[in-house]
């Protein structure tokens, strides 16, 4: 496929915004695939060329929080470990539900996501020690939330957000830097099965790359800097633009 200065123009900037706001508050995925497809690319090469630079902007932004002690190693890891059988099964279960089902669900449950960050962002729980049980929770959030991922896909990092701070008992900062390894594994996945049927576009996603390793680094470090409001201000965005795309979907 051709690649045009267009292209590079449409897909760079907007993956740049999309993974600073997935280092923030998840759901980078809303923008930087559009942003693919808007450039022309068939969904195939769209889907695997976003994996690839959307995992290399989550890595950066594991490594950012790591380093600036906000991702808890252990909590993190148990959250994988569910993740990974969560989404297949959450892929399986798709195969027998009807999609139109499947997005009158997700319609009717985002306004309630979005009126619980509202009312409950302000009483946070306080923070609790990891424990066993907060591992087992944590493992519990990442299958629940994988099958999710599986099922239905986009925000899956803001739900993660969610369950690690009022399941798990997590500073929202710590939530958020703890929701970045379990989205890079599960992006390494799909990524593995993209490069093995040849669906990445090198070419445009490698330069794209690099603004995703850039996007991922100022949105992790604004999220440390600027805490809570700025994380739910952007899971917020998050939950609007997935409201957003079910209903155009629904009437296209």
């Amino acid at each position: 496929m051709e690649i045009t200065l267009e292209m590079y123009l449409i897909v760079c900037p907007m993956i740049f915004l999309a993974s600073m706001i997935d280092a923030i508050g998840g759901g980078g995925g809303l923008i930087s695939l559009p942003a693919y497809m808007l450039a022309g690319l068939p969904y195939p090469l769209a889907a695997g060329s976003n994996k690839l630079s959307s995992s290399i902007g989550s890595l950066t932004a594991t490594i950012t929080y790591f380093k600036k002690g906000k991702l808890l190693v252990l909590p993190a890891l148990f959250a994988v470990l569910g993740a990974l059988p969560g989404s297949y099964l959450g892929a399986e279960l798709l195969k027998l539900t009807n999609e139109n089902m499947v997005r009158i669900m997700m319609i009717a449950l985002m306004p309630i996501v979005a009126l619980f960050i509202v009312f409950k962002g302000n009483k946070l729980p306080k923070p609790k020690p990891v424990t066993k049980k907060m591992l087992f929770l944590c493992f519990i959030s990442g299958l629940v939330v994988g099958a999710y991922d599986g099922f239905f896909g986009p925000g899956a990092g803001t739900f993660y957000i969610l369950f690690f701070t009022w399941l798990c008992g997590m500073e929202m900062v710590n939530a958020s830097g703890s929701a970045k390894p379990v989205n890079f594994a599960s992006n390494i996945g799909a990524l593995v099965s993209h490069l093995i049927n040849g669906r990445i576009l090198f070419a445009l996603a490698l330069p794209a790359m690099a603004f995703s390793v850039l996007g991922g680094y100022i949105g992790s470090r604004l999220a440390i800097l600027r805490g809570t409001k700025l994380i739910r201000f952007a899971m917020l965005a998050v939950v609007g633009g997935i409201m957003v795309k079910l209903i155009v979907e629904w009437f296209l």
